[in-house]
Parts: C-alpha cells; structure tokens; sequence
C-alpha cells in the first residue's frame, strides 16, 4: 500500500507507465479517504497495489521503513524508454547492479517520490 497526495495523478502514472488496470476502487466518506486497487488480472490470482489517499492530508514524505516497489521487465532500455516518453523520471539508468553484475537494474520515482526498481528479466513471457 502506498500513501499518495493526488489519486488521479498516480492512477494515471501506474496506468499509462506501467500498463495496470484500476480493479476497484472506493470513497470511505466517513473517514475521509479512497482506496484503489491497482494490477493487472484478477486479485486472487495477481500481485495488486493499492493505493491510499487520505483527503485531509496535503503532503508525504516517503517512508523510512519503505524500500522500493520492483517490477521484473523483459527489455530494461525499452521500459526506461517507454517511461520517460510518457513523462516518467529515470533515476538510475539501466545497468548492472553493484554487488552482481549479473542482474541489469534501474529506478524510476512515481509522482509521490516513491522508488520503483525494474529488473531485467529476459525470460519473462
């Protein structure tokens, strides 16, 4: 779960970036904040993210106690590529990782500030 200052903001960034669908969400008007679910198939069958946003609270910072989101991508340049065309932020441009070269990694920061790490993984169908 993350915690983010505008709902439609980071729904469209985790759409259009990385191709996930909105399952569900839902308004808790006495509590005063939305939930939505995020991913990319059925929740008993896929990972999903869900997103928070509480309507009283205007800002964030990210966690200390939170790493990193990470998504395994076929073809790293092509993903960091596709990201930064629709206005995505590489921080980390591919490249081995610093303790085994054996994996290409890179970090992209969604609209909150928050880590997402890709990692090569070819194999993937």
């Amino acid at each position: 779960m993350l915690r983010v200052r505008n709902l439609q903001k980071s729904i469209q960034f985790y759409t259009r970036t990385f191709g996930m669908n909105v399952l569900r969400q839902h308004d808790y008007p006495d509590s005063r904040y939305t939930l939505a679910f995020l991913g990319y198939g059925p929740e008993h069958s896929h990972t999903v993210l869900e997103l928070t946003h509480n309507w009283d609270v205007i800002d964030y910072e990210p966690g200390t106690a939170f790493g990193h989101v990470a998504y395994g991508v076929r073809d790293i340049h092509a993903c960091c590529q596709h990201i930064e065309a629709q206005g995505g932020r590489v921080v980390r441009a591919p490249g081995p990782m610093q303790d085994d070269d054996r994996d290409v990694i890179a970090f992209v920061l969604d609209p909150d500030g928050y880590k997402i790490e890709l990692i090569e993984q070819p194999e993937l169908s």
